[in-house]
């Protein structure tokens, strides 16, 4: 469950102010159709999660306890300097509206969260934690949490949060986290 909930809260609050939440911003003010939205984050999350997750089990399976220790502990600290660089979404949406709706959420979101600090977070705690099912669940669940009322309130959502109080706070989460794995937490490392 820790895995689970822990994955929720980190993707939930990196995930504010991301290109992908700004690219759910742009698809929802474009299209004025939530539903199909939501239906191509949620599939476009769990299949490029669920590869993501993948990745960071193999990554176990390669290194040692220790390696991997420093390795996660690094990685957090990284993605927490990172979260607090702002993104900016590329005008490259426009390119896929003939699929439609969902079409377009479904093949946008997957190519936009490729590489993208969630999608590495999802590695880092597959890793951390060797529970695949719940880490992707947990992160599924933490784009969801932030991209669906982005979707659903547009841009008066936006005005409303403060994005950069979360973006430190998100940042903030990533670096303890790091600390927390250089200093041997976790029921992954076997130590």
């Amino acid at each position: 469950m820790e895995s689970f909930l822990v994955s929720t809260g980190i993707v939930a609050l990196a995930e504010i102010g991301d290109k992908t939440q700004l690219l759910a911003l742009v698809l929802a003010a474009r299209f004025r159709k939530p539903w199909p939205i939501v239906a191509g984050i949620l599939i476009a999350t769990l299949a490029n999660h669920a590869l993501a997750g993948a990745a960071g089990a193999w990554v176990t399976s390669l290194v040692g306890p220790d390696t991997l220790r420093w390795i996660l502990g690094l990685s957090f600290i990284a993605m927490g300097i990172w979260a607090l660089i702002p993104d900016k979404l590329d005008a490259s949406e426009g390119r896929t509206a003939r699929l439609g709706v969902f079409g377009a959420t479904l093949i946008a979101f997957f190519f936009v969260e490729i590489g993208d600090k969630t999608q590495l977070a999802t590695i880092a705690l597959a890793a951390q934690y060797q529970a695949f099912a719940s880490v992707v669940a947990g992160t599924t669940l933490g784009m969801m949490i932030a991209n669906v009322p982005a979707v659903l309130a547009g841009e008066h959502l936006t005005k409303r949060i403060p994005v950069r109080a979360l973006q430190i706070c998100a940042a903030a989460m990533f670096v303890v986290l790091g600390i927390a794995a250089l200093l041997g937490a976790g029921s992954g490392f076997g130590i």
